[in-house]
């Protein structure tokens, strides 16, 4: 078959809920000579703008009826479309019937998904639930080799350029990726059809689920570089990576995505109304948070955690990024900024950058808002609920277990120290001070093990700043998940810790506890656990 279809477009079959550029595209296309046939608002917008249409009850000789839900489905458009071009049983049965063929379909939904998302009723919602488009964007689909479908009005351009390229034609090319573009479009649709209609009924786990994305960006590689990659946007509102604006930087890539949502997840935990608070991430996992009495006291702090690791990392702020902080940032080398805002003078500093990326999101992420996660293995994917938990939230407790109850100011170290821990990949130890992390052990086998590095980092930073001791000094810790032993807990005392937040839940929690009495700590159960893998 020849690239180029056989005859130009004579017909068209517009209806659009998306009139934007519809008139100068139908305008350029009645130039061509192509007799248009539209619907309902499309028909009115295109008459009012002086475009010669013919009605969609002109050609199947049976009004529009049920308030326009039943126009298209009719064996005179349906047939128009399917028809197969150069069989004699289909010309003959269009001949028979009076049937015309159809040659460009350009159609694009009812807003079934800005309709749930702007909080309407269940009757609204159903009622933008689109039939006729849908059915005819899959019927021209199938028959791409005779049919162009056009679903977005970004295409508009691009068919008429090969029209003119082609005496009134397109290219079989073209048809297939328009196809294949209709084709997802409609599973899509559908996907975000069923996936509100199980939240509806309150189906957790509906027997078939979709996931469906819009490509963002098509990316240099994946997390190395002979792994292809690419970045697809959902419908989820929440503000971060995906949503944000990128003032300046290189393009990013698929590490620095992963490791942005990191950090502004991280970050968002922290209310801006409690003080600023910063984020410094390394490969997913958390090198310094602090909270401080201005952006940039709460950035030193973070950075002064574990400043070799935080070269080449990710930083995350809960306010606006102002001048001096933007100044002292710039000093080290970095990936990626992502803040709410900057000011101009921040962004004047960073310009002097080029490579790095300054990304703004105009907010906080929600860190309470519902919503899945997904994690695919080996033959399906496994989905689960995002960890909204906080500490003093739904399913937690703050409960002091040992003799020692903790200080004001242990207690609220630890329910910092405990938020971070929700970031940190298991088994997870952090030790806080003062707001800030001193020492963080990620992503170990042994929750004894994590202690020991978290421990032994602070004392190396102690040791390149000339302290007397390290930050563990007096410290508070955190703990993702239960001590099954006492060693991890033991070793955090060792370290100087002097009180520790746990879920408890461990069958030991006896011998932990009265372990924690003996070294004189406080410690708090909160009754949930944070695995992050």
């Amino acid at each position: 078959m020849s690239d180029v279809a056989s005859s130009p477009i004579l017909r068209a079959l517009i209806s659009v809920s998306d009139k934007e550029e519809l008139v100068d595209f139908a305008q350029s296309l009645t130039d061509h000579g192509v007799e248009i046939i539209s619907t309902g608002g499309s028909a009115r917008t295109l008459r009012e703008a002086g475009v010669t249409v013919t009605e969609i009850d002109d050609v199947t000789g049976f009004p529009e009826i049920m308030d326009g839900r039943v126009k298209t489905l009719h064996p005179k458009v349906h047939g128009g479309l399917l028809s197969v071009r150069d069989n004699a049983n289909h010309i003959a049965a269009m001949e028979e019937h009076g049937i015309e063929g159809i040659d460009l379909l350009v159609v694009n939904l009812y807003p079934f998904e800005s309709t749930v998302e702007a909080g309407a009723d269940y009757a609204t919602c159903i009622e933008n639930i689109d039939i006729g488009g849908p059915a005819l964007i899959r019927a021209a689909s199938k028959n791409h080799a005779f049919v162009t479908v056009v679903t977005a009005k970004e295409d508009y351009p691009r068919v008429l350029e090969e029209m003119n390229a082609n005496q009134g034609a397109t290219t079989l090319t073209l048809r297939k990726e328009l196809a294949a573009k209709a084709y997802a479009r409609t599973a899509a649709y559908d996907a975000a059809i069923s996936t509100w209609f199980a939240e509806h009924i309150g189906d957790k786990a509906p027997a078939r689920r979709v996931l469906a994305g819009e490509l963002k960006q098509t990316l240099r590689y994946g997390e190395n570089p002979h792994q292809e990659a690419a970045f697809y946007v959902t419908r989820d509102t929440r503000r971060g990576v995906a949503t944000a604006v990128q003032v300046q930087g290189k393009e990013l890539s698929y590490n620095n995505i992963n490791d942005t949502d990191a950090a502004f997840e991280l970050v968002s935990e922290f209310d801006p109304k409690d003080g600023p608070a910063v984020a410094i991430i390394k490969h997913a996992n958390p090198c310094g948070v602090a909270r401080g009495a201005s952006l940039i006291d709460a950035y030193q702090k973070a950075f002064a955690c574990d400043t070799v690791s935080a070269f080449g990392g990710i930083i995350a702020l809960n306010s606006l990024l102002d001048g001096p902080t933007a100044e002292e940032i710039s000093k080290i080398f970095t990936e990626v900024i992502i803040a709410p805002d900057a000011d101009d003078t921040a962004k004047e500093i960073l310009a002097k950058k080029k490579n790095l990326r300054l990304l703004l999101t105009g907010g906080l992420s929600d860190p309470i808002a519902s919503g899945l996660t997904y994690r695919t293995v080996s033959g399906g994917f496994l989905v689960q609920n995002r960890d909204a938990g906080q500490v003093g939230g739904p399913g937690t407790k703050l409960e002091v277990v040992t003799k020692r109850a903790p200080s004001d100011q242990e207690m609220a170290d630890m329910r910092f120290a405990f938020t971070v821990a929700k970031h940190v990949k298991s088994n997870a130890i952090i030790y806080v001070k003062d707001g800030a992390t001193v020492g963080i052990g990620a992503g170990q086998m042994s929750r004894l093990d994590s202690s020991r590095i978290a421990a032994r980092k602070s004392q190396d930073m102690a040791d390149e700043a000339g302290a007397s001791e390290p930050g563990t000094i007096g410290s508070v810790v955190a703990s993702d998940a239960f001590f099954p032993f006492a060693d991890g807990l033991l070793a955090a005392a060792e370290a100087g810790a002097t009180a520790v937040i746990q879920p408890g839940g461990s069958i030991r929690d006896d011998d932990v506890i009265a372990a924690a009495d003996d070294a004189g700590l406080a410690m708090v159960f909160t009754g949930m656990r944070h695995f992050r893998h």
